[in-house]
């Protein structure tokens, strides 16, 4: 008599789901990985050549900035708009590519929550973003004229992951609303450089007129940059205190709208 066959049973978690969030978030790694010359090199150089720019051709002729020279106050600027960049572009990249080559049910089908999830793409951008601001600072300290002090090393590194997590976080909202990557483009262009380019990442805000001197304070860039170069030169342009918390308020409130947009499937189930 045949033995009767027992189909495989499908794997029942309890709790957490280590295995699937671990396999989402290093398919987040390889992804940027795998194409480094172009997600990691490149930003690189593109930061090499605004230090080119400001320093070699304009920073002879400024006059110190925060107690700095124009070298040392604009070097962490561009590493932290590296950092913004890099971490925005992962998570987006990956949501659209995922929607417009209909390969959504790759992370739908598993068994991960809307909580895996959303860390799970989340902590891949934030890990591009801290990458690609790690090298650009070690390229960026050999520099003559532009080399990198420690002031405070733990803002360096709370702003650092705060600015990774945020531009991470906002990355998911933007690629689960996109359909296209004509309105990805138009979001990163019209939104997030905008704001990089407009929080100080070249002069001090307080020298601004009004009212673009008060509205400077309502652009969350502001105090993310503010706060890491408060980090490197010991200076800082508004309230440490408020970017600390205000960061903290503000990578709390995206994820949990992440995490209910997952849990509703918001333009990923249609």
């Amino acid at each position: 008599m045949a033995e009767s066959v027992i189909p495989p049973q499908p794997r029942d978690y309890h709790g957490w789901n280590w295995s699937g969030f671990v396999t989402l978030y290093q398919r987040e790694i390889r992804r940027f990985w795998k194409v480094g010359t172009q997600t990691v090199a490149a930003p690189v150089v593109t930061t090499l050549l605004y230090m080119l720019v400001f320093v070699v051709a304009v920073g002879g002729s400024r006059p110190a900035v925060g107690g700095v020279t124009f070298g040392h106050f604009v070097a962490p600027g561009l590493i932290m708009m590296a950092i913004l960049n890099n971490a925005f572009a992962n998570s987006s990249s990956s949501l659209i590519q995922a929607k417009m080559m209909g390969l959504t049910p790759d992370f739908l089908t598993p068994p991960l929550s809307a909580l895996e999830q959303v860390l799970g793409f989340a902590l891949g951008a934030a890990t591009r973003g801290v990458v690609v601001g790690a090298v650009t600072a070690a390229v960026i300290s050999v520099l003559p004229g532009a080399g990198l002090s420690f002031a405070h090393p733990w803002a360096i590194v709370y702003f650092a992951v705060a600015a990774s997590l945020i531009l991470g976080l906002a990355g998911v909202l933007a690629g689960l609303w996109a359909e296209k990557f004509d309105q990805l483009a138009a979001v990163t262009n019209f939104l997030i450089m905008p704001m990089t380019f407009l929080s100080g990442t070249f002069y001090l805000v307080d020298k601004l007129p009004e009212p673009f001197r008060s509205a400077s304070h309502y652009n969350p860039f502001f105090y993310l940059i503010d706060g890491f170069r408060y980090g490197f030169i010991g200076h800082a342009d508004g309230s440490i205190a408020i970017g600390v918390i205000s960061m903290g308020v503000l990578t709390v409130g995206l994820f949990l709208w992440c995490w209910r947009l997952f849990v509703t499937g918001y333009r990923l189930k249609s």
